[in-house]
């Protein structure tokens, strides 16, 4: 039985003691059970911190067969590691891990060779950092991974069978975006639930938008480990507010969504932004006395850099605050986009969100002709950021005018 304790730093920085979704995963555990037991599962981006979660909470439930697939070998590696050496058994007749990127050809070619469909696609795969809008490439490069990849899964996954579910995770940043990272996973719910496209009504899709996952890959929590650790000053945005889950919370969440979502919607935490939303550098300040340290504040970047060693001498660490002007960043988060219906179903810790399409039908099938044209070996367009906001904005109108640009980038920062 999976344990909904959280560790004490966990508690700390999201809290609580235990799960905010522990009642739901409670109650529906013999649901899960019969869902899931038996089952031929593919987990794709597997070895990022978020999938491997899921993957670890999935197989309590004793799946016959689950294929993990990650771009990232050392990652994988890591996966059978924990899994291995942990204490409780592994509970799945076939366990395999391949280091695939699920765009390219060797990953399509596996997928046509297998003999059975599967029963369940969990899909973590993604680029999404709002760090990584650096120009129209890198753009272009998380289009291609968070939608056009997805739209070929589709086609790939029809060829063996039409799985009984298919998840997606989705990010807060979709609601109403204002990063290009946050509108090309908007997109990406589009691809996934757009009528026209390959899924087939056999298939019950859903994803999930939530908050962000404190230590996870890649987070702001887990760099302050990494700055300790080189002897670098620990940064965080000054005035920005955040709702969190732990890693623990983000495979139960995932899980519940995943096999228990209503078709065709996005599940969100039912967070409460009076109670949960919390000040980054108040973060900083629960996560440095947990270790016996004390912030201390600067807004100098060579201030900071100068400092670790003194400050460590009396017990304190630099905290640099640094202004909220980078491009795509929001100073709060939310899980709602505007004209979206919510209903909390059957759940006391999330909600659900129907799927809004455009306007008209025809315009995301068009925008994925004009993404595989920019992709194109011989494309007949000056790629530029304008040109793939206005791309953009033929499906998601608003993001023509939501969409915060900057000069400035966070690559430009400590």
């Amino acid at each position: 039985m999976t344990s909904f304790h959280l560790p004490t730093l966990d508690s700390r920085i999201v809290g609580r003691q235990n799960s905010f979704f522990t009642e739901d995963s409670l109650r529906f555990h013999d649901t899960l059970s019969e869902k899931i037991k038996g089952s031929r599962i593919l987990v794709i981006g597997g070895a990022g911190s978020i999938g491997f979660h899921t993957l670890r909470n999935v197989m309590r439930f004793a799946p016959s067969v689950v294929h993990v697939i990650d771009h990232n070998e050392n990652g994988l590696a890591e996966v059978i590691r924990a899994l291995r050496s942990a204490p409780e058994p592994v509970l799945v007749d076939e366990l395999l891990t391949l280091p695939f990127d699920y765009g390219g050809a060797p990953f399509k070619h596996w997928l046509a060779a297998q003999s059975k469909p599967y029963d369940y696609v969990l899909n973590f795969a993604a680029l999404k950092h709002v760090r990584s809008e650096k120009d129209p490439y890198s753009i272009l490069a998380m289009l291609e991974t968070n939608v056009l990849k997805l739209v070929d899964l589709a086609q790939g996954l029809e060829g063996i069978g039409a799985p009984k579910g298919l998840f997606c995770v989705s990010t807060d940043k979709a609601a109403n975006p204002s990063s290009m990272m946050g509108a090309t996973k908007r997109l990406m719910e589009h691809a996934l639930f757009a009528p026209n496209l390959a899924w087939t009504q056999q298939t019950r899709i859903t994803s999930a938008r939530f908050a962000n996952v404190a230590m996870s890959n890649g987070s702001l929590l887990q760099s302050w480990q990494m700055r300790q650790a080189a002897g670098q000053p620990m940064a965080c945005p000054e005035g920005c507010r955040r709702f969190f889950v732990s890693l623990d919370e983000s495979g139960h969440l995932c899980t519940l969504a995943a096999f228990l979502g209503q078709d065709r919607s996005v599940i969100v935490p039912a967070l409460d932004p009076a109670e949960h939303l919390v000040l980054l550098q108040d973060v900083a300040t629960w996560y440095l006395d947990a270790q016996g340290l004390k912030p201390w504040v600067t807004r100098d970047e060579d201030e900071a850099r100068s400092m670790v060693a003194t400050c460590k001498a009396r017990g304190e660490y630099p905290l640099l605050l640094t202004p909220l002007d980078t491009a795509g960043e929001k100073p709060y988060e939310e899980f709602i986009g505007a004209g979206e219906s919510v209903t909390r179903g059957d759940f006391t810790s999330l909600e659900q969100i129907g799927y809004l399409p455009p306007a008209d039908a025809a315009v995301f099938p068009a925008f994925i002709e004009t993404l595989r044209g920019f992709l194109s070996d011989q494309p007949q367009t000056t790629l530029t950021e304008e040109v793939l906001k206005n791309a953009i904005a033929t499906v998601e109108p608003a993001f023509a005018q939501s969409h915060r640009a900057s000069a400035k980038s966070l690559d430009a920062r400590v």
